[in-house]
């Protein structure tokens, strides 16, 4: 069994498939460009004893891929029209229940790779109104890394992670402040951490 607290940058890609929910169904938005962000949180995990090679996790971490101020170009009826976005805060808390992980011993170092399913909470902001839009899905969590046995207890690991989910806010409220509109969220992760084994 192992626990390891990790960080690393999340780089994401474009909200893309975006369209309107509620009083703006019907309208079609270009993709929408997000920030990189730090990500930070923790992993818990066990290897069988009985097979070394496989093994489950569970991890939870945190990011911030703010929506950025843009243009976009609005759509609805064959006719279109770009307008100012004024960008909004995005906060994503992704739990990854159970991966499926499997390792190869060399020694110190041990490649690994692993995909599980992902719980995505996803909150959108407004900073101006202070209104907000939640969103919870089901997606996709996958890994890939590299493991250094520092000592027997102790281990570096540095991964690449890959995580998809399609969101839908919601309007927060008449003056749609907030939501309004769903669409597909993607990210690429790199991620270090340190990990103590029992």
């Amino acid at each position: 069994m192992y626990v390891a607290g990790q960080v690393g940058v999340s780089l994401p890609n474009k909200f893309s498939n975006v369209e309107g929910v509620d009083s703006l169904a019907g309208l079609g938005v270009s993709d929408l460009s997000l920030q990189n962000s730090v990500i930070y949180g923790a992993k818990l995990g066990y290897y069988f004893d009985s097979m070394k090679w496989l093994g489950v996790e569970t991890e939870v971490f945190n990011s911030t891929p703010h929506l950025k101020q843009q243009d976009v170009t609005l759509s609805a009826g064959g006719a279109s029209a770009t307008a100012n976005f004024p960008g909004q805060y995005v906060r994503v808390l992704n739990w990854a229940p159970i991966n499926i992980v499997v390792r190869y011993q060399m020694g110190q170092f041990e490649p690994y790779a692993g995909v599980g399913m992902g719980v995505f909470f996803a909150n959108l902001k407004d900073g101006a109104s202070g209104e907000s839009s939640s969103s919870t899905a089901v997606g996709l969590n996958t890994q890939l890394g590299l493991r250094y046995l520092v000592t027997k207890n102790v281990s570096l690991f540095g991964e690449w992670k890959y995580n998809r989910a399609s969101f839908n806010f919601s309007e927060s409220s008449p003056t749609q402040a907030t939501g309004g509109f769903k669409g597909d969220y993607s990210t690429n992760i790199f991620a270090f951490g340190v990990g103590y084994h029992f």
